[in-house]
C-alpha cells in the first residue's frame, strides 16, 4: 500500500515509518520538522515531505495515491505556544488531512489522538465510554480533532481513533528522559504521595497498535485506548525506573500544592516573552492525575496484545539513553 504518515520524523511517527517500510509498503512523510530521523527515513525509501498539516496544497500533494492515513502529527510539547496554535494544528490540520483524504477516497484514515482526553481519572481504570474531562487546551484541542474525525466518519470515511498513553523506549528523548535522569541522580523529588496511577505505551505496542488498525475490515468508526499491561503508582514507576538502570535511589518527600501554584504562575510569567517555563501545569499533573485505563475493546476488536512488558520497555530505553549519553555512568550508587 501507499500510506501518508503525517507527524512521520518525530518519535512515534519515526519509529511507525521504519516498521511500514519493513512490511513493504511505500510511505510518504508530512512534517515540519527534519527531527533526529529524517536521514534514515529517506535512506529507508521514505519520501519525506517538509509542511505543516495545515498546508493545504502539501497535504493534497502529500495525499495523492495514499490507501492509508496515519494522522500522527500534533501540537504537544510546544508549552510556550499560544492556544491558537495548539487549535491550528490539532484542530484545523486534521480537518485539513481529512479533508484531503476523503478527497483521495482513501480506504482506512487512522487518527493518533490520546489518553489525556479524559483527564484525571475519577474511577480507574477508564473505558472509552469515560467521561472527557481534559484538563488543558492540548488535551481540548486533541478531542475537537476527534469530533472532527468522527464527523468525517458520519460522512462514509473509514475511520479510527487510537488514544494511546504515555508513549515511550528508545529514541524518545523527551519526558521519560528526564524521569530516567532525575532517577540515575539518586535523589528523585515525590510532590505529593506518589500514588497516582500512570499507565505507561512501549513504543513497539503502539506500533502494532496502529499496523492492527490499518484493517479496513477491522473496528470501521472505532475508538480504542491502548496502553501496556501494567499500570504502577508513579512512585512504583520511579522505582522500576531504578531498577532498570541498577541505581539506587531516595525518594524525597515534598509537598504538592505549592508546586501546583508555582506551575501556572511561572508558565503565565513566561508566555508572553516566548520562553519555555521549567515548570507549568501538564508537568506538575504528572504528580496527582490518575491514568490508569482498560485496553480491553482494543483486544477484543483490534486484536491487540501488549508484546513488551514495562520491564524489558524500561530495560530496552535505559540502553538506548546511556548508549547516547542521556545518563552519565557512575551518576549515582549501583544497587
Amino acid at each position: 500500500m501507499r500510506v501518508l504518515v503525517t507527524g512521520g520524523t518525530g518519535f512515534t511517527g519515526a519509529a511507525l515509518v521504519r516498521r511500514l517500510i519493513l512490511e513493504g509498503h511505500d510511505v510518504v512523510v508530512l512534517d515540519t520538522k527534519e527531527g533526529f530521523e529524517i536521514h534514515e527515513l529517506r535512506a529507508l525509501g521514505a519520501d519525506v515531505r517538509l509542511a505543516s498539516v495545515t498546508d493545504r496544497s502539501s497535504v493534497s500533494d502529500a495525499m495523492a495515491g495514499v490507501d492509508v492515513v496515519h494522522h500522527v502529527a500534533a501540537a504537544f510539547r510546544e508549552v510556550a505556544k499560544p492556544d491558537q496554535f495548539f487549535y491550528d494544528v490539532n484542530v484545523t490540520g486534521t480537518r485539513t488531512v481529512l479533508e484531503a483524504a476523503e478527497r483521495q477516497g482513501v480506504g482506512r484514515f487512522v487518527h493518533c489522538s490520546t489518553c489525556g482526553v479524559h483527564g484525571d481519572v475519577r474511577d480507574p481504570p477508564a473505558a472509552e465510554d469515560a467521561p472527557i474531562t481534559p484538563s488543558d487546551y492540548y488535551q481540548h484541542t486533541k478531542w475537537l480533532g476527534e469530533i472532527e474525525v468522527q464527523r468525517f466518519a458520519g460522512r462514509g470515511l473509514n475511520t479510527v481513533v487510537l488514544r494511546p498513553c504515555a508513549i515511550y523506549g528508545p529514541g524518545d528523548p523527551g519526558r521519560f528522559r528526564l524521569l530516567f535522569q532525575r532517577v540515575a541522580s539518586g535523589r528523585f523529588p515525590m510532590f505529593g504521595p506518589g500514588t497516582a496511577k500512570y499507565h505507561t505505551l512501549f513504543i513497539d505496542n503502539f506500533v502494532d497498535a496502529l499496523i492492527l488498525a490499518t484493517d479496513q475490515d477491522r473496528a470501521t468508526g472505532g475508538t480504542y485506548l491502548v496502553a501496556d499491561e501494567e499500570c504502577l503508582s508513579i512512585e512504583q514507576l520511579v522505582k522500576e525506573v531504578a531498577r532498570a538502570i541498577e541505581v539506587s535511589v531516595k525518594i524525597v518527600r515534598l509537598p504538592l500544592t505549592p508546586l501546583v501554584i508555582a506551575g501556572h504562575v511561572v508558565e503565565q510569567v513566561c508566555r508572553p516573552f516566548g520562553v519555555s517555563p521549567p515548570i507549568f501545569p501538564r508537568r506538575v499533573d504528572w504528580y496527582r492525575q490518575n491514568r490508569a485505563f482498560d485496553v480491553g475493546r482494543a483486544r477484543k476488536e483490534l486484536c491487540y496484545t501488549p508484546r513488551i512488558s514495562l520491564r524489558e520497555g524500561l530495560l530496552r530505553a535505559a540502553a538506548w539513553y546511556k548508549e547516547n549519553g542521556f545518563l552519565a555512568e557512575g551518576s549515582s550508587q549501583r544497587q
